[in-house]
């Protein structure tokens, strides 16, 4: 019998939630999407380092001498994403999800400039257009940003989708994909109600994404639905049939070796007989409904901050290696102004980072998770990312 990832590729274009282009080669998905967080940790696996090394020096060089590292750091996240999206690209046959700085998700105006000098540089490396998506928040402002960038030929993926109103934004504004989080709509649910589980079917964030696909395939919506941010199994079968799911390279593998009958849940034929409402979701609507949504609020939040945070790991990341570079080799040997990863996520600093510390980072949470217990110690940090995150003692 096929695998469930085999039968799963029939009905669902199956995208690689991950940076680490070792794990795209071995599962061969039709797209890829990344985040700071996902590149943060594929930028200390080894034979990544010339990568980031080139990307680096060459930032550096066009910023000129006068230039701080953490400038040229941000620079070079910006390049290190489109060098990491470019890789990626010569391997998958589709596309690639490269993300706006969070920082920006109440700007218009700053994501759609930083969308299109994203796209310029695809374009500078023979990459069209059709080949990128612009990953940006679903705030308000970062709807409004997408719609923009579509009328323009820039296609984008709305990430940070938590709610129905959102959903429906998107759509009107035409955006190409959006990418509702499953698993973190959990977390916020057991969370809230002192559950500790839920059936597949009855799982919030599976019931949010197919409330979302029925209502775009009832109504003709051509944005896409990829669901993103899985705990289990369970939830990616719920959805089998939707028009894109992102999963973990733990996922996948997990997929890959089980055999089982996997039936498609989602159908647009079955969605256009059921009896929905249609909403037409102006600013005033969209604030009104997302206040009144107490999860989609916070996690809409919690969820900027954390790629925020992530990006700012990063970027403190690169200006480490950059001193490390420039320095002469005494000095770079110096571990005293490391970066210190654990203690950037140890919020509440108890000696563990827990899913909701981690933030914005589920496919390298769970990379780093060896005991899986849901929580990450100092040394399942440190044998993932390796000694230059070595905690303090």
């Amino acid at each position: 019998m096929a695998s469930l990832l085999e039968q799963l590729r029939q009905m669902t274009v199956v995208v690689a939630d991950t940076g680490d282009i070792q794990a795209i080669e071995q599962f061969t998905p039709r797209d890829a999407t990344t985040n700071p967080s996902l590149i943060t940790a594929a930028a200390q696996m080894p034979e990544y380092q010339a990568i980031v090394d080139d990307t680096l020096l060459k930032a550096k060089a066009d910023l000129g001498a006068g230039a701080s590292d953490k400038d040229i750091a941000n620079l070079a996240f910006k390049n290190l994403a489109v060098a990491f999206g470019h890789k990626i690209l010569s391997i998958i046959p589709g596309r690639v999800s490269t993300e706006v700085d969070a920082r920006l998700s109440y700007d218009t105006e700053a994501t759609v400039a930083t969308a299109r000098d994203i796209i310029a540089q695809y374009d500078k490396l023979g990459i069209t257009p059709d080949r990128v998506l612009i990953k940006i928040a679903s705030t308000w402002e970062g709807i409004k940003a997408a719609e923009i960038l579509e009328k323009e030929g820039i296609h984008c993926n709305l990430t940070l989708l938590f709610g129905i109103h959102q959903a429906i934004a998107c759509a009107e504004a035409g955006t190409t994909l959006i990418s509702p989080f499953v698993g973190r709509i959990l977390d916020w649910y057991k969370k809230d109600t002192g559950r500790e589980e839920y059936p597949a079917p009855e799982d919030p964030g599976v019931m949010s994404v197919t409330e979302i696909y029925n209502y775009y395939k009832k109504f003709g919506y051509k944005t896409e639905v990829m669901g993103a941010s899985f705990r289990n199994l369970g939830e990616i079968t719920e959805l089998a049939g939707c028009d894109l799911l992102t999963i973990s390279p733990k996922l996948l593998a997990q997929l890959d070796s089980t055999e089982g009958e996997l039936p498609r849940k989602l159908d647009p034929s079955k969605a256009e007989s059921l009896d929905i409402e249609k909403l037409t979701i102006d600013e005033a609507t969209f604030r009104s409904m997302h206040e009144s949504d107490r999860m989609a609020t916070e996690k809409l939040d919690e969820g900027i901050k954390g790629f925020s945070k992530a990006l700012e790991t990063l970027e403190n990341l690169l200006a480490t290696r950059l001193t490390q570079l420039t320095e002469s080799e005494g000095a770079a040997s110096k571990t005293d102004d490391q970066f210190d990863l654990f203690k950037a996520y140890d919020l509440d600093g108890d000696g563990f980072i827990t899913r909701e510390e981690w933030l914005g980072t589920d496919a390298a949470f769970d990379a780093l998770d060896l005991d899986h217990d849901g929580k990450l110690s100092s040394s399942e940090i440190v044998a993932g990312l390796g000694p230059a995150f070595e905690v303090a003692r």
